[in-house]
C-alpha cells in the first residue's frame, strides 16, 4: 500500500511539478521538495505577478511563493549559528517571502528573488532577536545591523590573528579591531563593545526545575520574587501598622496614669542619645517606692495592655 503512495505522489509530482509532495515526513523531505520547485522564467514570473496584482489570482501567488522556496532555506542556512530550528527559520522566512510576494511590482524592473531577500531577511531576524535571548539585545537598527555583523566579523579576525600567530587564539575583540569594526559598521566604539559584551553573556535559567536526585533546585526565580506584595503579607503588614499606632494608644487609654507612665519611660521614650527612658531606680524614686514594685507595675500594665490588643486585634 505505502509503494503504491510513493508511486502515485511521484506520478502526481510529474504530472503537475507544482505540486508538494503529501506527507513529507521530515525537514529533509521538505528541502528535497522545494529544491525540485520549477524556477520562473522573466516572463512567467511578470506574468504570475500581474495576474495576482491585478486578479488576485491566489493561485499565481501560490507559484510564485512555490518557486522561490528554495531561496528561503538557502537564506535560513546562513543563521544556524544562532542555535534556533533550521525549520522554524525556514517557516518565518516563509512568511517573509509571502510578504514580498503580496507587495511586489512587477513593473518596477526588478525580479522577484532580489526584491523577496529582503522581506525574508527581515522576518528571520525578527525571529531571532525574539527568540535567541529572553532580554531583547538589540532595539534600534544600528544595534540590529551590529547584532547581525559581529558574530561573522570576529571569525574574520579569528582568522587574521590565526594567520599571524597560530598559537594565538582571542575570544575578545582588541582595541583595534573594536576600532575597525566601528567604523565599517559606522558606530561607536562603545556601541560594539557593549554588544560584544551582551553577546557573550550566557543565558540563565530562571526556573531549573528538580534537580537529578530529587531534590529541589534553586534558580533566580527563587529569590527573584518579590513577597512584600503578595496579598496575604500586605493585609499581615497592615494590620501590623494598625496594632502600631491606633492599638497602642487604645491600650495606653487602659491604663491608669502611673502605669501609663511607667510603660512610656521604660518602653515608649527615647532621649536624644538613643537610649532609653528612667531605669527602674530612677521610678523608684520618683514615686518613693521600691525598685522592685516598679517593677511589677510595669509586669500588671504589660499583661492589661496585651489584653487590650488582643480585643482590639
Amino acid at each position: 500500500m505505502t509503494l503504491q503512495m510513493a508511486h502515485s505522489n511521484t506520478a502526481l509530482a510529474v504530472a503537475n511539478p507544482w505540486a508538494m509532495v503529501p506527507s513529507l515526513g521530515n525537514l529533509d523531505a521538505y528541502i528535497s521538495a522545494a529544491n525540485r520547485m520549477p524556477m520562473l522564467t522573466l516572463e512567467e514570473e511578470q506574468d504570475f505577478s500581474r495576474k495576482f496584482k491585478n486578479d488576485n489570482d491566489l493561485d499565481a501567488a501560490g507559484k510564485l511563493v512555490l518557486s522561490h522556496l528554495r531561496l528561503v532555506v538557502s537564506i535560513a542556512r546562513q543563521y544556524l549559528g544562532y542555535g534556533l530550528p533550521h525549520g522554524d527559520l525556514i517557516q518565518e522566512g516563509n512568511v517573509g517571502l509571502m510578504k514580498a510576494v503580496k507587495r511586489f511590482d512587477p513593473d518596477q524592473g526588478v525580479r522577484l528573488v532580489s526584491y523577496a531577500m529582503h522581506w525574508i531577511k527581515a522576518e528571520i531576524h525578527e525571529y531571532i532577536l525574539k527568540n535567541w535571548r529572553m532580554v531583547k539585545v538589540a532595539t534600534t537598527k544600528a544595534q540590529r545591523k551590529l547584532f547581525f555583523n559581529l558574530r561573522s566579523m570576529k571569525q574574520r579576525y579569528k582568522s587574521d590573528d590565526a594567520a599571524a600567530d597560530a598559537g594565538t587564539h582571542r575570544e575578545t575583540l582588541n582595541a583595534d579591531q573594536v576600532e575597525a569594526m566601528a567604523r565599517e559598521l559606522k558606530v561607536k566604539p562603545e556601541e560594539v563593545i557593549e554588544m560584544e559584551t551582551r553577546l557573550s553573556g550566557g543565558d540563565v535559567v530562571l526556573d531549573p526545575g528538580p534537580a537529578d536526585d530529587g531534590e529541589d533546585s534553586f534558580g533566580p526565580v527563587t529569590y527573584l520574587t518579590d513577597t512584600s506584595h503578595e496579598p496575604i503579607a500586605m493585609i499581615e503588614a497592615h494590620q501590623r501598622d494598625i496594632l502600631a499606632t491606633d492599638g497602642i494608644a487604645t491600650a495606653l487609654d487602659s491604663l491608669d496614669p502611673r502605669s501609663r507612665r511607667i510603660v512610656e519611660e521604660r518602653w515608649l521614650k527615647v532621649n536624644d542619645d538613643s537610649s532609653g527612658g528612667m531605669t527602674l531606680h530612677d521610678l523608684a524614686a520618683e514615686y518613693g517606692v521600691s525598685a522592685e514594685r516598679i517593677r511589677q507595675i510595669e509586669v500588671a500594665a504589660m499583661k492589661k495592655m496585651k489584653a487590650s490588643l488582643a480585643q482590639y486585634a
